[in-house]
């Protein structure tokens, strides 16, 4: 099981102090809070792409590969990468380097993005996100899993006897995860491929994520990668810890009720009732995330927003220490339940040796890396 924090990447004035923190701060406290993670034992950092106010993670690989420069074991990936409105050569390139600068150390995670006004920013319409989802990520998969391709598609300029370079890393592409809310496609489509599915289930009831992740494993399991239940899914979740579980409600309550996303809406406590939020003591935080997997099944990676909402850095690196004091349990606690059938999430490093020994079987015993 992997765990890991992602950020959106928000700037957002801290409803406490009153102030609103620079955006050359908030890129050097997104790198100080991913070594923190590393830090403190965690597995992934995540961080999302926008390209509007009040948010400024535009330019993820850059990031990330400043922050793998910067770290040795922290798995980097995103939270997402839009594959709407990138250029899937462009994808294929930039993040075909990042996997060579950080040694294999990198995956990402591709979503549709919820700002329907970067469609046209980019040359696209967003009443066609469902169909540009598809047609990129189709080219996306060639152009990493084919040395030359020619291609002719809706959306973009047609392509003939391309290579896009850098080639991946050991000739083995970067593992995908796709992050949905609410498309079915999505799921087909991670389904198809044997990729990774992350339900970002922060926002609404559980049982709108069960369907989905439910329609994800036996579209998997149809697809020959496997049973239902060794489908690779990927959760979100949210949380704010103190000793005292009253001081955690307190003190995050003016921050739950300012946010960007849920502020204004519900109240702190139905919000907690109805998703993964967890406002409260380390042990309530370790009895509610075990649950996820009795929602969603056995799982491979587990990321938590911390940094949103206008917290202070100070806060966001304490609450770090604080998941890195309840780390060992929860990993000790999600390997106990698990079946030994369920994989790992993938790495490179297993993904080539699963390559490798595809490619030694005898032939006949041969099998898809």
């Amino acid at each position: 099981m992997q765990f890991g924090i992602f950020t959106v990447g928000d700037i957002t004035r801290d409803p406490v102090a009153g102030t609103t923190i620079s955006e050359h701060q908030r890129i050097k406290n997104t790198v100080e809070i991913a070594k923190k993670a590393e830090e403190v034992g965690l597995d992934v950092f995540a961080t999302g792409e926008h390209h509007n106010p009040p948010f400024m993670s535009s330019s993820p690989t850059t990031t990330l590969a400043h922050i793998g420069a910067q770290t040795e074991k922290l798995l980097l990936t995103t939270s997402t990468t839009l594959i709407t409105t990138n250029d899937p050569v462009r994808l294929a390139e930039d993040y075909a380097t990042l996997q060579h600068l950080v040694d294999g150390r990198m995956d990402l995670m591709l979503g549709r993005g919820n700002t329907a006004p970067v469609y046209p920013w980019f040359g696209y319409d967003g009443s066609k996100a469902v169909e540009l989802t598809i047609e990129h990520y189709q080219l996306l998969r060639r152009l990493w899993d084919e040395d030359v391709v020619s291609w002719e598609g809706k959306f973009r300029t047609a392509l003939q006897s391309f290579t896009a370079t850098p080639r991946p890393l050991d000739g083995v592409a970067p593992f995908v995860w796709h992050g949905s809310i609410r498309t079915p496609e999505v799921a087909e489509l991670a389904a198809y491929y044997g990729d990774g599915y992350f339900a970002n289930n922060i926002f609404w009831p559980k049982e709108h994520y069960i369907r989905l992740i439910n329609f994800y494993r036996q579209r998997y399991a149809h697809y020959g990668h496997g049973q239902p239940h060794q489908a690779i899914v990927g959760l979100g979740g949210q949380f704010f810890m103190r000793k005292n579980s009253q001081d955690a409600v307190n003190e995050f309550r003016p921050y739950f009720d300012n946010a960007p996303v849920y502020g204004h809406g519900p109240s702190m406590e139905d919000f907690t009732e109805q998703t993964p939020l967890t406002v409260g003591s380390p042990q309530q935080f370790i009895e509610k995330t075990l649950t996820f997997a009795d929602f969603f099944g056995d799982y491979q990676r587990q990321l938590f927003l911390v940094d949103h909402a206008g917290l202070p850095q100070k806060i966001v690196l304490e609450q770090l220490d604080m998941l890195g004091e309840v780390l060992p349990t929860l990993r000790a606690e999600f390997d106990a339940r698990r079946p030994t059938d369920v994989p790992d999430a993938p790495t490179h490093a297993a993904r080539v040796a699963a390559r490798d020994a595809a490619l030694a079987a005898p032939v006949g015993e041969q099998v898809t890396a």
